[in-house]
């Protein structure tokens, strides 16, 4: 599976629709396999996120937030989204793994309701 976090500076970018870099991650076997930086292209815009993560593969996003609009955008791509995570994205990649990314409800609500992190097992 593909795992993808917006990213800045190693750490969880804190809004979807204007990260200009995510790291894309490669699981198997509960253990990242492979890590990569990739670039959006330029003049991509919240809608064309989701199209952009979904050429790429990813079917989970842990982002800091994010709208409805947004959200709605990667469900129909089939991507899931953990949002209202902060914090170094490796360390989030690595507890997502293991099933314990910690998140702000609160900010995943403000931004959207999330609430599907808690029942995923990578």
């Amino acid at each position: 599976m593909k795992l993808a976090i917006t990213y800045e500076n190693g750490e969880v970018f804190q809004h979807f629709g204007k990260t200009e870099q995510f790291k894309v991650y490669d699981i198997e076997d509960n253990e990242i396999k492979s890590a990569e930086v990739v670039n959006v292209p330029e003049g991509v815009g919240h809608g064309a996120l989701a199209g952009f993560l979904q050429e790429l593969g990813v079917t989970v996003l842990i982002c800091g937030g994010l709208g409805l609009g947004a959200q709605n955008f990667l469900n129909d791509a089939g991507i899931m989204v953990c949002g209202g995570a902060e914090g170094n994205a490796d360390d989030a990649a690595q507890d997502y793994v293991r099933g314990e990314l910690s998140y702000d409800p609160q900010a995943a609500e403000h931004h959207g309701p999330c609430g599907h992190c808690h029942d995923h097992q990578a």
